[in-house]
């Protein structure tokens, strides 16, 4: 069982139906804090768990849930393959956006991804100009929204952001095998610990 305010975030391949991972993997997550939960959505597709703050998001090969009991949470998760991002970023990005990411696709990921997790931590995704709002380029406070934060988290071939309310420690777990890791990572000012399966 997790701590009051830490954030667990798992982690799974997509398998043939991605939306359907993502939900039963939430609540697999959601069963070790909470008893019997049920998963609903709002009007506007937000998921939602009785006692919890949850979000997920899913890619073509991987999916990602998040949960806590307190505070708010919202992640975004997006493949690392080679495609063309300059025409998103010139419609989306303001000049300093646009300098920083300067063509790099795991910057522009990097910025997309904070972008739609602060969207989905506030309950609006990239509504009312979600894609405009200012984040970090680093793991930081969000500026454009005091009290929030941004987050990076380590995952191969994919980029992850979580962004949340209050610093706390955030434990990823990876399921994609057998064997079990666990490592304390220390490469954000937010205490995150790793683990595989």
């Amino acid at each position: 069982m997790a701590a009051a305010g830490c954030v667990e975030i798992w982690t799974a391949p997509a398998g043939d139906d991605s939306r359907a991972t993502a939900h039963a993997l939430l609540l697999s997550l959601a069963g070790t804090l909470v008893a019997d939960p049920v998963l609903r959505h709002t009007a506007n597709g937000r998921p939602e768990i009785d006692g919890l703050a949850v979000s997920l998001s899913h890619s073509r090969s991987q999916v990602a849930v998040a949960a806590r009991r307190t505070g708010t949470v919202g992640i975004d998760l997006e493949d690392v393959y080679p495609r063309s991002v300059s025409d998103l970023a010139r419609r989306w990005f303001d000049a300093d956006e646009l300098e920083w990411t300067a063509g790099d696709l795991l910057a522009f990921l990097r910025l997309w991804t904070a972008k739609e997790a602060v969207g989905k931590a506030l309950g609006v995704g990239l509504r009312d100009s979600g894609l405009r709002r200012r984040v970090p380029f680093d793991d930081g406070p969000v500026e454009s929204v005091p009290g929030l934060y941004v987050v990076r988290l380590p995952l191969e071939d994919a980029v992850l952001a979580v962004a949340l309310d209050d610093p706390c420690e955030i434990v990823l777990t990876e399921h994609h095998g057998t064997a079990l890791r666990s490592t304390v990572r220390s490469r954000t000012s937010f205490p995150v610990v790793v683990r595989g399966n």
